[in-house]
């Protein structure tokens, strides 16, 4: 490990500020930076970019680190949005882009030693909080075992405490074999037990149309059982993933006979039904897959082109809009095409998808929870500042609580939970501004409502909020200079802060 003791002074002095005076919490973390790019030992036009949405508005910068990312990405951040660690499969970097210690050595075997500086898997790598044990996380990932199949033949664990190493973090236990078997490789979903505190994990084997199904609890990890359901799926390349709800799954690979597949889950059981297969003709190959904030619509983005799937119709796969074709654009040049590849919901409510090369431009969705075109889907909409190798994180929707009402809603996990959330304060930024300004806000699992009223009560602005975003962002360009209220409502709750446009 580097000497890092001028990195750490300052990492304890900001601490002890915060230890100090209040915090005004802007927004819940853990999934509010996405890390990627290269490690910046490679140089220009290659390094490290954040896209950071802790400060309310995505922040897109270069960062210098040691650790770079290829598919192969999971990172997480405190509740503040502050980095604890992340891996790109091959090690576990701290909060300084250096090894963690104890960190070395992650997923053995030849693919990690020809790949030592990240892995090409997607979704190969997992963190989850382990419940009831606040500053210990657990990774769950994977490797290529079988270099003539293309699957991996073991899932690992290995267990991170944020106590150690001055508080840069340290591995306690490292490559814990805890499935084996021959598996595809990544598609390392969860999503919240219907208690609100355990985890589900899922994972799936090769050549069958067979899951793997883990529980996540205080005492560890363990298998559960498995689940036949679903197309039968070689070793693929694609993505899964869940509705923010958690209610439904989705698992795409562009091949023929292993498109789209679309389950309900019982986050009690953890066992998935009404399996809707959908076909997709046209180019096979990889891809991705993501949910609309509010878990109606299914974003399938297949190299040359984006479609919709409305869940809510009573036949899906015809419901099917083509929302975007490649429009010939290179970046930075030749043969750096802007393709469509992996693709993940982020907190300001709007999907970001790959381009499937190394280039300097993400895609965006402006407005997935609405119907067709009308979605707004961007193509090369984001510039970044070094080239970007399919390496969106693998984040599970980390505040997602019980199925309230359920059996298994038996840990009073929500009590008081909504009222001490509307309580934090809303944040604007820039403010003053000049009419452009973005609201950040404690994430919330419904849809809410913004209304912008000035001095004398009049509404100058009426907007839906996305469910599960935490930020969203306001253009009051057309108004005079002056104080306007921004009241925000999910259902009986509010909240509300105020805004100085200066002209």
């Amino acid at each position: 490990m580097k000497n890092c003791t001028c990195l750490i002074s300052a990492k304890f002095a900001a601490l002890v500020v915060l230890q100090l005076f209040p915090v005004v919490l802007r927004s819940q973390g853990m999934n509010n930076l996405w890390m990627g790019g290269y490690a910046s030992w490679a140089g220009p036009p290659y390094g490290g970019v954040d896209m950071e949405f802790t400060s309310g508005s995505l922040m897109v910068s270069s960062a210098s680190r040691d650790i770079g990312f290829f598919r192969t990405n999971a990172n997480i951040t405190d509740a503040s949005g502050d980095l604890l660690f992340s891996t790109s499969g091959t090690f576990v970097a701290n909060a300084l882009g250096d090894t963690m210690l104890n960190g070395a050595g992650l997923n053995p075997g030849p693919y990690s030693t020809l790949y030592p500086n990240g892995l090409f898997i997607l979704q190969g790598a997992l963190i989850l909080p382990k419940p009831e044990t606040p500053g210990t996380y657990l990774l769950l990932h994977m490797t290529v075992d079988n270099d003539i199949e293309v699957n991996s033949e073991e899932l690992y664990l290995t267990t991170v405490d944020m106590s150690l190493d001055i508080g840069l973090g340290g591995v306690l236990s490292k490559n814990q074999v805890i499935l084996t078997d021959d598996l595809n490789i990544g598609r390392l979903s969860a999503v919240r037990h219907a208690n609100g505190r355990d985890w589900w994990v899922f994972c799936h084997k090769i050549n069958t149309n067979t899951f793997y199904r883990l529980l996540v609890t205080p005492a560890g990890v363990s298998v559960e059982g498995q689940q036949s359901i679903g197309a039968f799926r070689p070793p693929d390349n694609g993505q899964a993933c869940f509705s923010p709800d958690g209610s439904k799954f989705a698992y795409y690979w562009g091949e023929p006979g292993a498109d789209l597949d679309i389950f309900d889950l019982d986050r009690c059981t953890g066992l998935f039904s009404d399996p809707v297969y959908v076909a997709i003709t046209d180019y096979d190959g990889g891809g991705g897959v993501a949910f609309s904030p509010n878990g109606r619509f299914v974003y399938v983005s297949s190299v040359f082109d984006v479609y919709q799937f409305d869940t809510e119709a009573a036949d899906i796969p015809t419901s099917m809009v083509h929302v975007a074709h490649w429009d010939s654009t290179y970046s930075p040049s030749p043969p750096f095409a802007t393709l469509f590849d992996i693709a993940q919901l982020a907190p300001d409510g709007k999907i970001y998808i790959g381009t499937g090369n190394s280039t300097d431009k993400l895609h965006v969705i402006h407005d997935p929870d609405s119907a067709g075109l009308a979605c707004n889907m961007e193509q090369h909409g984001i510039a970044l500042p070094s080239y970007f190798s399919n390496s969106l994180p693998n984040h599970p929707n980390y505040h997602l609580g019980p199925v309230d009402g359920s059996v298994c809603d038996s840990l009073g996990i929500n009590t008081g939970v909504v009222e001490a959330v509307m309580q934090q304060a809303v944040h604007a930024s820039p403010n003053p501004s000049n009419g452009s300004f973005t609201l950040s806000y404690a994430v919330q699992p419904t849809a809410g409502e913004l209304e912008v009223r000035d001095q004398s009560g009049r509404l100058v602005l009426r907007e839906r909020l996305p469910q599960w975003s935490q930020m969203h962002r306001v253009e009051l360009s057309g108004e005079a200079a002056g104080m306007y209220q921004c009241r925000m409502t999910w259902g009986a709750h509010t909240a509300s802060t105020r805004i100085v446009l200066e002209r």
